[in-house]
């Protein structure tokens, strides 16, 4: 503890189609350091709930109230510890939603994040505009988004929207401001999904530049059967952890 200041609770928001479970090494790496962490429930994606149909759909917006509803049960819970929201890949967008239209979290932490528009990949983007056009259509016809399409089984209205950020860059909610909460923005090098451009365009559209700060997990900082992969840096989180606590001592 700091100045007698109780550690803070980080609310971990997932990847796309990423169950909870999968974060247990990053809930544990924190608990270690005396930190408190919680996977947020992934929709859709949790065992033995339901996943997304024509008749079970959810959006954006519904999921920046489901983390705000985690915000304010933290805060009721624990109201001495500040309340920290991590949000990796999809988790990132939506986590910005939430600091933007409901009550701000404490400290605001990316891992992997991007405006995943297709002109920011190589290639042109074209793989990734296929995405953007093909899944609204698939979408509108099953009225959801079967396997084996990418972030499947995915709810209609949420897929939906993330292939508009796809083919516009635009974000599907306002950004009436930049965020002003303390922000750490991790980029993983070699990141193939969230790319450099597109990793720093979600800068330049979320977040005030001097309420921020960027930092690179380079290849070689990983440890021994570590990597820097979009996803499976999870596994072996340490590095990313330690950046974390030592950005939130600068900032609390």
């Amino acid at each position: 503890m700091m100045c007698g200041m109780p550690e803070p609770i980080v609310l971990i928001s997932a990847a796309m189609a990423v169950p909870s479970a999968f974060y247990r090494p990053l809930v544990a790496e924190f608990e270690r350091r005396g930190w408190e962490a919680k996977a947020l429930s992934t929709r859709g994606f949790e065992r033995g709930e339901p996943t997304a149909s024509r008749s079970y759909d959810w959006s954006y917006a519904d999921e920046m109230a489901a983390i705000a509803d985690e915000v304010a049960k933290a805060r009721a819970d624990q109201p001495e510890r500040p309340v920290i929201l991590l949000g990796h890949s999809l988790g990132a967008q939506i986590a910005a939603g939430h600091e933007l239209h409901h009550p701000p979290s404490d400290g605001f932490v990316t891992v992997g994040a991007s405006v995943p528009h297709f002109r920011s990949y190589p290639r042109g983007g074209l793989p990734v505009l296929f995405l953007g056009v093909s899944v609204p259509v698939v979408a509108r016809v099953r009225g959801f988004v079967p396997k084996p399409f990418f972030g499947a089984p995915g709810a209609r209205t949420l897929m939906r929207e993330w292939a508009r950020v796809v083919r516009s860059g635009k974000p599907p909610f306002d950004v009436p401001h930049r965020i002003t909460t303390p922000s750490l923005m991790i980029q993983l090098q070699g990141d193939t999904y969230a790319v450099s451009r597109s990793n720093k365009v979600f800068a330049e559209t979320f977040l005030d530049a001097e309420h921020s700060t960027r930092w690179v997990y380079t290849k070689d900082a990983a440890p021994e059967g570590g990597t820097t992969h979009h996803v499976m840096w999870v596994k072996t989180p340490a590095p990313v952890v330690d950046q974390i606590i030592t950005w939130f001592a600068t900032v609390r």
